[in-house]
């Protein structure tokens, strides 16, 4: 038989217990409590909520935080350009910080014309899974586009499809934030200034004849750009043309090299989507 005691006095103690751990943990979320800085929130409306990561950090509620309490630079929002600085640094008190606007740009020429392909991957339709397999990459260069679209699917803004087995940029979209770049296994995607109008569309390091063995198109390493350059901007490092921040466009390495490796970006993302 169930007493009135037996029923009455535990849920009396419950009671008891829980508006004292109530009251415990309303005093501690007052004691405790830690003021968010409101100039978080203001950076974060005015980011683009891209989320892409191109500023190094998790998404923009992680930048608008990094750059409150973290000394983060006030520019690095690829995605909102030098006006979203701009209000950045009005948020701040600082001076805003000018950074020369970027895009992203393939370093392969590599299509099935120009670099035949030496097998065929069946396998997970994502670079970096193939890129870990010894010899799944279809294109005879190691160092070339494998293009299975893992960029695409990174690229937030639509500014990246495949074409004819190679990534194409399309330069109207991209906004040089960078996460296409950061994802790639084969480094073969690269940030350019968007002043900046030829790059060397080859990623070898092999010398010029092993080159010549799996691309038609790609960098042999011969110097003639360098030592046509009347700017001085082009150097061969590791049996690569690079070409320096100091280019002038001026088109005289594109019209020298000799295998057409140096190319106006435009042109040559064009010329991917026709070929």
């Amino acid at each position: 038989m169930i007493t009135f005691a037996g029923t009455v006095y535990p849920a009396m103690v419950m009671g008891v217990l829980g508006l004292a751990f109530g009251a415990l943990l309303a005093y501690a979320s007052i004691k405790f409590f830690v003021k968010t800085d409101e100039r978080v929130s203001k950076i974060r409306e005015i980011l683009p909520g891209a989320n892409c990561g191109g500023c190094g950090y998790p998404g923009c509620d992680g930048y608008a935080d990094g750059v409150v309490t973290g000394g983060a630079k006030i520019n690095l929002c690829a995605a909102g350009g030098p006006e979203v600085s701009r209000q950045i640094a009005e948020i701040m008190g600082a001076s805003a910080e000018d950074s020369a606007p970027t895009r992203a740009y393939l370093k392969c020429a590599g299509s099935p014309r120009i670099s035949p392909r030496n097998a065929s991957y069946e396998g997970v339709r994502d670079c970096k899974s193939a890129a870990v397999l010894p010899g799944a990459s279809p294109n005879a260069c190691p160092f070339g586009c494998i293009g299975l679209g893992t960029c695409v699917d990174v690229c937030v803004f639509g500014a990246l499809s495949t074409v004819n087995g190679l990534a194409v940029v399309d330069p109207d979209k991209c906004v040089g934030c960078g996460a296409c770049v950061a994802i790639c296994p084969k480094s073969v995607l690269a940030l350019a200034p968007r002043t900046s109008c030829v790059q060397v569309a080859c990623n070898s390091k092999w010398r010029g004849p092993d080159v010549k063995k799996v691309c038609s198109a790609g960098c042999i390493a011969c110097g003639i750009c360098a030592r046509d350059c009347p700017a001085k901007a082009i150097s061969v490092e590791n049996n690569l043309a690079v070409i320096g921040e100091n280019c002038i466009n001026c088109g005289t390495c594109v019209s020298k090299c000799p295998v057409k490796c140096v190319a106006y970006i435009t042109e040559r993302e064009a010329s991917r989507v026709s070929a």
